[in-house]
């Protein structure tokens, strides 16, 4: 079974951002899910199974909202895989319509955080394998990562800083994203910011907010006859890893998880695509910090090992650079609310692939690839292709 006859026939999405209550998870769900249907073509009557993520929402919340679209009896199926969740009801869906369970499928997230973190005053990484180290904020496991690359590569603050400052600027251009700075935002800015945690900004820093994005999967034969006259978006692989033991392992924890994990999945779906980093014109990876992205390069094979601050230097992640890296802010602009932060990931991808990105357009995109890690436990890549 392969996906080799499976295409993105529609995507929608809500601007991510702090609503705070001002719309519900209802709402923002059903914006994204009828845009997508109507990018589309369809309507729910033609979607044969639906994959509904979400992190925090209440339980049966799948379901509920499912019901919005209308009652159709079509299987309905809640994943959760921590900021990867939108990453795999998307593989999921996929594999629906590869596996020839449904002729279309409809990937859903949606999450509503900034209510989250106004009923929860303080937490920290939660109960875990281990409960000595359950009260380390996020942050400051990134900073330590950002901490060690800074004395084994010599990485400078000011190659994170220019890592946000790029990402914030793509942000400005997409109207989806949360932070839209009415300037150019430039490093020195980046590193005046206030400190979240040594060396890390908050403006290196993905932000609390709110949002919704959907995925319509069906056959290519669908994608043909639906939109003749749209290139066909083809899914050329949904590879999905979790930590895997090595000798001498050591377990790193569920909020940054072992750098391996990248690089691994990053194998699995190129041979599963037929294709290389070499042939990807841009990519998405996890940014809910700066130096994350960084790594990324690496791992994901866009560049040997030791070689990313080259990257960041000459421009090649940027605007016009050889491998645009976040063309819609990543989640330190566009905003990472969980459930639906993969599904914006793959919303930006069509776009950009079917040449409607706008001023943020990589000119002549037909592959790329989408990179989430899931509590730092699981990775999921997907890449996406355009028929000639």
């Amino acid at each position: 079974m392969s996906l080799h006859d499976v295409a993105v026939l529609g995507v929608g999405m809500v601007r991510f951002g702090a609503y705070k209550g001002g719309k519900t998870l209802t709402e923002l769900a059903r914006s994204a899910g009828f845009g997508a249907l109507e990018d589309a073509g369809v309507n729910l009557g033609d979607v044969g199974e639906a994959y509904v993520g979400y992190m925090q929402a209440p339980i049966m919340s799948a379901v509920k909202i499912m019901k919005e679209f209308g009652l159709t009896g079509l299987p309905v199926t809640h994943v959760e895989n921590a900021s990867a969740t939108g990453s795999v009801t998307f593989r999921d869906a996929a594999w629906s319509v590869a596996s020839g369970r449904s002729r279309i499928a409809m990937a859903l997230g949606f999450e509503a955080m900034t209510l989250m973190a106004a009923r929860t005053q303080s937490a920290g990484r939660g109960i875990g394998r281990d409960t000595i180290d359950s009260v380390i904020l996020p942050a400051a496991f990134f900073a330590l990562w950002a901490m060690r690359r800074m004395h084994e590569r010599g990485t400078k603050p000011k190659h994170f800083a220019q890592i946000a400052a790029k990402n914030w600027n793509y942000g400005a251009k997409n109207p989806f994203a949360h932070r839209q700075s009415d300037h150019v935002v430039t490093p020195e800015e980046v590193l005046a910011a206030q400190m979240v945690s040594d060396p890390l900004t908050t403006m290196m820093a993905c932000p609390i907010d709110d949002g919704a994005a959907c995925a319509i999967l069906g056959t290519v034969e669908e994608a043909k006859r639906l939109h003749p006259d749209r290139p066909v978006i083809r899914v050329r692989a949904a590879a999905l890893q979790s930590e895997r033991y090595t000798p001498g392992h050591t377990f790193l924890g569920p909020v940054v998880g072992p750098a391996s994990m990248t690089h691994t999945t990053a194998q699995e779906a190129y041979e599963a695509a037929g294709l290389g980093p070499e042939d990807m014109d841009l990519a998405f990876c996890h940014d809910a910090f700066a130096n994350e992205e960084l790594e990324y390069y690496e791992l994901l094979g866009f560049c040997a090992e030791g070689e990313g601050e080259k990257l960041i230097e000459e421009g090649q992640t940027g605007p016009g650079g050889r491998i645009p890296f976040n063309t819609d802010g990543g989640l330190i602009a566009r905003g990472h609310p969980g459930g639906p932060t993969g599904l914006a990931q793959i919303h930006e991808l069509v776009l950009q692939l079917r040449g409607r990105a706008g001023a943020r357009q990589v000119e002549g995109a037909r592959a790329g690839l989408a990179h989430l890690v899931g509590g730092g436990s699981v990775c999921a890549i997907n890449i996406l292709q355009r028929d000639s």
